[in-house]
């Protein structure tokens, strides 16, 4: 989170500095921006590095060890800078890491002057009144997404042509190797109307691309709109309706499971051309004897039956996945059946990841883990069998033309960078006054991680 604070008139109380460090997925990201929302009122602005803040929050995410040592790592880092600034910074943890190990952290970082989890963002006000009085907990983290949803702002500034907005939050899938239940809480959805609001909102400030979030995003099921009533709408509902908002021409959504993959949302791929021709469908396995073991509630081929659907409904649509190797008691023939499942798909992005024990969660307690070695190889393998994929299916944009939203300059003199339908990283020769639209480029180039392109120009695209 970047920025300078705003200058006041002489005589005016100055902005206070706010800097937000942002781990992990794209609801911690949301979950920052909202948290700078809330934090507006109080004078706080922000700036572009922890030591010239008065506040530094760092969000945090508790899914892999690695991001939560971490997280301490960079807390012995503020308390150098409080220390140096004479204690006048203060230092408040959120996100899932608070949520699980509020205590401890305390214990292991008396630094740290708040803890909150990711239901308690919009009490961080209050919080923070009570800390300057040094009075009150120091600690929250109750799980209360409805006061939460409610209780957040309205409306937010936009930071560019795409934006985030929230709509469900929590998990009541358990999967054996996950912390989110214990960390998000329970399945919860917002108001219909809440979320038309916030996105009619944020399309009057500019923005064309808006992507749903949720750790469950298709287990969406909010409260109808009042004027309409009736039952709880479900996402296809959802995206068919803001699909309709002026000036919202594109939307995703993130994260989905298989087993929420009704046939409402998938003819909404088919029916809604707003709807981006991108899915990101995790499965973590191809295994069903490892799927059983994660308690994910489908097998390889439900999985495979749901993309063979979502390609008919929708058959140019790009397909982006999660996997997990060297989960406890994975034979050389679970990980054969996973690298079967990837040929069988062909993905367009995917993210794969080393099994990694979580305490509190039942995978830890299984018995058969892993070497790191034997996970090593296995991530290896997998990861080169997908950036063959990868590699691929960007090569076969070459000759295209796609719709790209620019959402800023290149790192280069005269380059525009946008995103494909796709979401891929596109680079293309323009003029500044493009940012924020949609415009046509032919693709003439591309790497693993992103298109390079020319601009078709108005005239060209006549003919």
């Amino acid at each position: 989170m970047t920025g300078t604070p705003d200058q006041k008139p002489p005589g005016e109380k100055p902005m206070k500095g706010l800097f937000i460090r942002t781990y992990g997925c794209q609801m911690n990201v949301y979950d920052s921006e909202r948290i700078r929302d809330v934090l507006r009122p109080l004078g706080y602005a922000p700036v572009e590095t922890p030591e010239s803040a008065d506040l530094v929050v760092v969000n945090t995410c508790h899914i892999r060890e690695k991001a939560t040592e971490k997280v301490y790592s960079e807390l012995g880092q503020l308390k150098r800078m409080k220390e140096a600034s004479g204690g006048r910074m203060t230092i408040a943890v959120a996100g899932c890491v608070a949520q699980a190990e509020g205590e401890e952290l305390i214990r292991r970082q008396p630094a740290v002057d708040l803890v909150l989890g990711p239901q308690a963002y919009h009490k961080l006000p209050e919080m923070i009144a009570r800390a300057s009085r040094a009075i009150g907990d120091r600690l929250e983290t109750e799980f209360d997404t409805v006061e939460k949803f409610d209780a957040l702002p309205k409306t937010r500034e936009a930071d560019g042509p795409a934006a985030f907005v929230s709509v469900q939050e929590g998990c009541d899938k358990f999967c054996t190797f996950c912390v989110v239940p214990y960390t998000r809480g329970a399945e919860m959805s917002r108001r219909v109307d809440d979320i038309v609001f916030e996105t009619r909102s944020l399309a009057s400030q500019g923005v064309r691309e808006i992507t749903l979030l949720g750790q469950n995003v298709n287990a969406f099921h909010g409260p109808a709109p009042v004027l309409e009533g009736g039952e709880d709408w479900t996402l296809g509902q959802l995206c068919r309706h803001l699909s309709k908002i002026g000036g919202i021409e594109r939307i995703r959504y993130t994260t989905s499971h298989p087993r929420d993959m009704d046939d409402d949302l998938i003819a909404a791929h088919g029916d809604t051309p707003a709807m981006m021709p991108f899915l990101h469908l995790p499965v973590q396995s191809g295994s069903d004897r490892i799927l059983k073991a994660m308690n994910r509630g489908h097998t390889a081929d439900h999985y495979r039956d749901i993309i063979t659907r979502v390609r008919a409904a929708r058959p140019d649509i790009a397909i982006a996945s999660d996997f997990i190797v060297g989960f406890p008691g994975e034979s050389d023939a679970d990980f054969e059946a996973t690298m079967q499942l990837v040929r069988d798909i062909g993905y367009a992005i995917a993210y794969s990841f080393k099994y990694s024990s979580r305490p509190g969660t039942p995978a830890a307690e299984m018995h058969g883990h892993l070497s790191e070695s034997v996970k090593d190889a296995r991530l290896q393998a997998l990861q080169a069998l997908l950036r063959e994929q990868q590699t691929e299916f960007n090569a076969s944009q070459i000759g295209k033309t796609l719709p790209v939203l620019v959402t800023g300059k290149g790192r280069n003199a005269g380059q525009m960078h946008g995103r494909s339908p796709y979401l891929q990283a596109v680079h293309f020769e323009g003029p500044d006054d493009l940012n924020g639209k949609i415009v046509d480029v032919k693709v003439i180039g591309a790497s693993l991680n992103s298109l390079t392109g020319e601009l078709v120009r108005v005239a060209e695209a006549a003919l």
